[in-house]
């Protein structure tokens, strides 16, 4: 029972991440694009990754397919992972705190998945091993 909670507190403060951080690149788009473009990364990513943020969410939250779920589950993993290491490649460690709290919520909601929802994926067994 704890291992359900535990999954749909994560899941949704993660997903909570997420959307705060999509509005954001809507709000302050010019902002979201001259960062972006600071990291070394092109500008035109912004409507992208504003586009996949949601998408990711409404993934893992309506999980219609447990495969798009884990695929989604697997974007996000990398989103984090790179967003983090770009701040930490312009020595600003202190903006990769988001991305390292988001990938400790994306662990917690991948590895307790099965135990809160009716299909279980098949990824869980082998990561958890």
């Amino acid at each position: 029972m704890s291992e359900n909670y535990v999954y749909w507190i994560s899941t949704a403060l993660l997903s909570l991440l997420y959307l705060a951080s999509a509005v954001t690149y809507i709000v302050k788009k010019q902002w979201v694009r001259e960062t972006i473009v600071g990291f070394g990364y092109p500008g035109y990513l912004v409507p992208i990754l504003t586009a996949v943020k949601f998408l990711a969410v409404a993934a893992i939250l309506s999980r219609v397919s447990v495969a798009l779920s884990d695929l989604a589950y697997a974007g996000v993993f990398y989103h984090l992972l790179l967003s983090g290491l770009a701040h930490i490649g312009v020595r600003k460690p202190g903006g990769a705190l988001p991305a390292a709290v988001g990938l400790a919520l994306l662990a917690a909601s991948f590895v307790t998945q099965n135990a809160a929802r009716e299909i279980p994926s098949p990824y869980v067994q082998a990561a958890v091993r």
